[in-house]
């Protein structure tokens, strides 16, 4: 018993931290007496700083934990463990330099480190060669701003930080500065610091000379990197139960109706409130936040030209500066003849190039330029040398830079192109259509006759707008067509009481027939009417209650719905003098939005699925064999590794050893009944063995 009560706490460190934690003043003589250890120790450590040493380490660790009681004994000793570090990163054993990191990671979580000069010791110590350690530090660095900024924003401390990255990415070590960039992309990216000074620190990574770094800044530029890791930690970051937990509550008692519906609406809100506190990241918004979006991009293309990196990388490149160009609307003219050395059939991503052409195109670019690109695709894409796939391409491709850039073609090659309407592949045919269908649309006039298709009232409106010519309008179009209703509501609230006279006479007569009344009413006619009135008005007159209608009152959604109902009314109603079209019409809410960027199933877009080679239907058609054991001949022998039997040796043997032997030269001479008769056994015997 005596030696089981004795007090070990000088040597027990684990059972004095729990004990100091309940009642810190009783403890306050064995702490004093482990601190003063611990000093000792670090004078004989400062010695031999490559030494490792366990007890210190213990020593350590209990002093963070316990660094809370003790505050006013502990003062010095945040600063000391720091100045260890940042004197002897280098030196110091592995095990014992993690264990000072996360001495000084309990001590910041307990609010008792100023964090602006941990973090700063932090990112110096990411040039240890150290790779566990590096991955603790990323994720203390990540967690520790993100809590910092959870309340309200800490500009103070941002902004310090903020500077000290911006030191960090041109280090000399190439590891500190790639984690350096990871961390602010990552913080970024949980919307912590998505403001534009984060944005252009990173643009500095697009120049670095390290490939790694080059490529992690293009990722984030080309969002590419949300792409590849999904809602990676949203979802252990969500307070509340998750999907999982739910599915394992509900698995539980019985299998009911019930239950299931249960289960359903519990799915059903826990993803509403995931999506409820999910961060709203915008498309591309990293790229609306650059501050000088041109000298960025050229700089980027002085970049590309001189660049030996591998073609990947130039790929990643090229996106981003057509993506600059395109979204902001650049002039950056040595971008197009740069691309168009690429475009040929044979180029390895040539669908890629023709996108990043067409991501470039935009209505202030010189029409000379673009027409070169375009003339370009022509020539080496769309001839009848090329397979039917190559010349689809080129006409996509030709099709999305003159829906960006209508100035850019021209009518003799616009011409050439429509007559591929006619040709014998499908994919071509529907290409040259869709152009065809997009210039009815833009420019009608460009187009022979024969393929205008029926002119409209919105064809007969279109035109394309000449170089630089803005097209600003004091009303919004179509708003015309809201005070055209709203007198024909006021004519029907007149007659109001006629109507319900008539009604109730209407249903006086039900009563005495004892028969139905077929009471026609259909939305689309009266549409068809207000349409009809708005198309017998001069111009000018319409111009005018449009006018009128955009300054006198604040419209709604619904406004909006009607004025782009009437819109599109207008692609679909013929021209005066022309028989109409169709009658209804059906709209989308998101129809006709058109992103800032493509897509390449925009360029590689197929009307007719390929024929596959035979290579293709082979490896589908082996696919499908995966179990084929009843189709095997089933082994007789009880055991698979006894000899063979002198009937089965007889078969191996050549046939001129076996020439003169009986059972050869009596097979010739047997007669007719006898051949039936060993047909019959050997018919049997084989039954006989698949029945087994």
């Amino acid at each position: 018993m005596s030696g089981r009560n004795n007090n070990k706490l000088p040597s027990n460190l684990p059972q004095l931290q729990n004990l100091i934690k309940r009642d810190p003043p009783a403890y306050t003589e064995e702490f004093l007496q482990q601190y003063r250890h611990y000093q000792s120790n670090v004078e004989i450590f400062k010695l031999q700083p490559d030494k490792p040493s366990k007890e210190l380490a213990e020593l350590v660790i209990f002093l963070a934990q316990v660094g809370h009681c003790y505050p006013e004994h502990l003062v010095d000793f945040p600063q000391q463990l720091k100045e260890l570090l940042s004197y002897n990163h280098t030196v110091l054993d592995a095990d014992l330099r993690m264990t000072f990191c996360k001495a000084l990671i309990l001590l910041r979580n307990k609010n008792l480190i100023n964090p602006t000069s941990l973090l700063e010791l932090f990112f110096e110590l990411l040039r240890c060669h150290d790779k566990l350690l590096r991955k603790t530090l990323y994720t203390h660095i990540v967690t520790d701003i993100k809590n910092i900024n959870a309340k309200h924003k800490n500009n103070k401390v941002n902004t310090t930080l903020q500077n000290f990255m911006y030191t960090m990415l041109r280090d000399s070590n190439p590891t500190a500065a790639k984690i350096s960039l990871d961390v602010m992309i990552e913080l970024y990216r949980r919307n912590i610091w998505n403001d534009a000074k984060t944005v252009n620190v990173i643009t500095t990574a697009c120049f670095s000379k390290v490939t790694k770094i080059l490529v992690a800044g293009l990722k984030f530029f080309l969002g590419k990197d949300e792409d590849e890791k999904k809602e990676s930690d949203s979802e252990s970051e969500d307070e509340g139960p998750t999907a999982r937990d739910l599915m394992v509550r509900y698995a539980t008692g019985k299998k009911t109706t019930k239950h299931k519906k249960k289960l359903e609406k519990a799915m059903k809100v826990l993803k509403k409130h995931k999506k409820k506190k999910k961060p709203e990241v915008f498309n591309f918004s990293a790229i609306h936040l650059i501050h000088d979006p041109q000298e960025f991009a050229e700089k980027l293309l002085k970049q590309l030209e001189t660049s030996k990196e591998r073609f990947e990388v130039k790929m990643m490149l090229m996106d981003l500066i057509s993506r600059l160009v395109g979204i902001h609307e650049l002039f950056l003219f040595n971008f197009y003849p740069f691309v168009q050395r690429f475009m040929q059939p044979h180029q390895r991503e040539v669908t890629k190039i023709l996108l990043f052409a067409a991501q470039a195109s935009h209505q202030l670019v010189p029409p000379e330029i673009i027409q070169s690109v375009l003339m370009t695709i022509a020539n080496n894409f769309v001839t009848d040398k090329n397979s039917g796939e190559v010349m689809t391409v080129g006409l996509n491709a030709i099709k999305e830079i003159t829906a960006r850039c209508p100035l850019a073609m021209t009518e003799d090659l616009l011409q050439d192109l429509a007559l591929y309407k006619s040709h014998k592949d499908k994919n071509v045919m529907m290409s040259a259509r869709t152009l065809i269908h997009l210039f009815r649309s833009l420019n009608p006039q460009m187009l022979q006759k024969k393929f205008r298709g029926k002119p409209t009232e919105a064809s007969s409106e279109a035109r394309i707008h000449e170089y630089g010519e803005l097209d600003a309008k004091d009303y919004i179009p179509g708003a015309e067509i809201l005070e055209v209703e709203n007198k024909e509501e006021e004519e029907e609230g007149k007659h109001e009481e006629d109507g319900w006279q008539s009604a109730s006479l209407s249903e006086e007569e039900d009563d005495e027939d004892g028969e139905w009344i077929d009471v026609h009413h259909s939305s689309d006619e009266e549409q068809q009417e207000v349409v009809e009135k708005i198309k017998s008005m001069p111009v000018e007159e319409q111009k005018a209650k449009a006018a009128a209608v955009s300054t006198s009152r604040v419209l709604t959604q619904e406004d909006f719905q009607k004025i782009r109902l009437a819109q599109i009314a207008k692609e679909l109603n013929s021209a005066p003098g022309k028989a109409a079209k169709r009658k209804n019409i059906e709209i989308d809410s998101d129809e006709g939005r058109r992103g800032e960027l493509l897509s390449l199933r925009d360029i590689e877009h197929l009307h007719k699925k390929p024929k596959s080679d035979k290579e293709t239907r082979l490896a589908t058609a082996m696919a499908g064999k995966t179990d084929r054991k009843e189709f095997v001949k089933r082994k007789t022998k009880m055991n698979p590794f006894a000899s063979s039997t002198n009937k089965e040796k007889k078969k191996q043997k050549n046939f001129m050893m076996m020439r003169y032997s009986h059972n050869v030269r009596t097979k010739n001479k047997r007669s007719f009944r006898e051949k039936q008769l060993a047909l019959r056994d050997a018919l049997l015997k084989k039954r006989k063995r698949l029945v087994k």
